[in-house]
């Protein structure tokens, strides 16, 4: 398995106003950030992992929606096992 620092690297640049890079280092340093790339790379990746996961969830949640309707609309016939439950069940009732 490789570690970071054997990871092949990539840049990112970007330019933005030299207000943002000013308040994006304040919060760098209040937050204990080595550098502000550190700040700009970590905080990127949480909000990365927050979007794919928020994604992830709301198709699971769809999925499952999808499936509890069909279960509801088409219930699956009682096998067996459900079935001689059932006739115990009124058995000892004495039904």
């Amino acid at each position: 398995m490789k570690t970071k620092a054997e990871s092949p690297k990539a840049r990112f640049d970007t330019r933005l106003p030299i207000e943002q890079k000013q308040l994006f280092e304040r919060a760098a340093a209040i937050g204990g950030y080595r550098n502000l790339t550190d700040f700009v790379i970590l905080s990127v990746q949480e909000k990365a992992i927050q979007i794919i996961q928020q994604r992830e969830s709301f198709l699971s949640s769809e999925r499952d929606c999808a499936i509890f309707f069909d279960a509801l609309m088409e219930p699956p016939h009682p096998n067996e096992k459900l079935l001689s439950a059932s006739l115990e069940y009124k058995k000892a009732l004495g039904k």
